[in-house]
């Protein structure tokens, strides 16, 4: 595609050196690292006595200072980096005149829209690969414990699915920016839409689910599986559900299931959980990903199709 790699370039120099990017950055670094930190402080009464995956406990484990995790972190700042990346990368070319401009260069109309897509998608992957990194290296330094080769595996895959966490929040602000003229009603909107999937989803399936199986203090072990089953599956139409199931399976061994509640059933039975292997894990959450992806394919596919079909007058 002609020009691609000149938008590429063009796009990842100015969001290197703006302060937005900047700014986003540090915020994400300090929320890790005191994140860490704290699990650092706690680790040792988290894991008790086990010796097996301590350095994976260390981005599960939240302290009582700070009773978040660091996976938590990254679901709640993921979807800013991706908004703010994402919001005004068609808009705001239209509005400044500087759209029909580009496009009467040798520049296919596609190519502007993939390079900024993809120049988004590498900044987020520069951010998520360096702090985990720092994370890592200085959780390494406060425990002392080296990770095993699985671990760094598991590791790995938790980079790939965040990044493809971000790759569905950049679309649909890419999505919104090509819908919308103005770029604050695009910003808004992907707000919205993300506000409504982290808060609301959760409540409005537990309505839907309560509604439809009622628990009591005499329900039964199948009343309360139907009740889990109807409410992960409205759960998931958010993407946060499936980025939160995906990194729990991998970065928790033991969760046989990506329902919480069946693993709490399953131990007041007798059945203590034991470690998953890496390919059960990925098993386990294969649905997962294939939906992450499907959700940010739909919503580029859609931006892509709306842009290639607009009128672009000169200004």
């Amino acid at each position: 595609m002609n020009g691609l790699l000149e938008i590429l370039r063009k796009e990842l120099a100015d969001s290197f050196n703006s302060k937005r990017f900047i700014i986003l950055f540090l915020l994400v670094y300090m929320a890790g690292i005191a994140t860490i930190y704290i699990a650092a402080q706690n680790i040792r009464m988290a894991v008790g006595d086990s010796t097996r995956n301590i350095f994976l406990s260390l981005f599960v484990v939240s302290g009582s200072d700070l009773p978040f995790s660091f996976p938590l972190f990254m679901s709640i700042f993921i979807p800013i980096i991706g908004i703010a990346l994402g919001f005004d990368a068609i808009n705001s070319e239209r509005t400044g005149g500087n759209l029909s401009r580009v496009l009467a260069q040798p520049i296919y109309r596609d190519s502007l829209i993939n390079g900024k897509f993809l120049s988004g998608l590498t900044v987020i992957s520069v951010l998520i690969v360096s702090v985990v990194s720092i994370v890592a290296g200085l959780g390494l330094r406060l425990i002392g414990v080296p990770p095993e080769a699985e671990e760094i595996l598991r590791l790995f895959i938790f980079i790939v699915v965040s990044i493809l966490y971000g790759a569905f929040w950049m679309s649909l602000s890419v999505l919104f920016s090509v819908l919308f003229k103005k770029t604050s009603t695009s910003a808004l909107a992907a707000i919205a839409v993300w506000i409504f999937l982290f808060l609301f989803m959760g409540i409005i399936a537990n309505l839907i689910a309560g509604a439809a199986f009622p628990l009591c203090q005499d329900s039964t072990v199948a009343q309360v599986a139907d009740y889990d089953n109807l409410f992960r599956m409205i759960s998931r139409i958010s993407p946060g559900t499936l980025y939160a199931e995906s990194i729990q399976a991998i970065l928790i061994p033991v969760m046989g299931s990506t329902s919480p509640t069946m693993m709490m059933i399953g131990m007041y039975s007798g059945l203590m959980p034991s470690p998953l292997p890496l390919s059960q894990s990925l098993m386990l959450v294969w649905p997962q990903l294939v939906g992450l992806v499907a959700l940010t394919a739909v919503c580029f596919a859609l931006a892509y199709v709306r842009f290639m079909r607009e009128e672009i007058r000169s200004t």
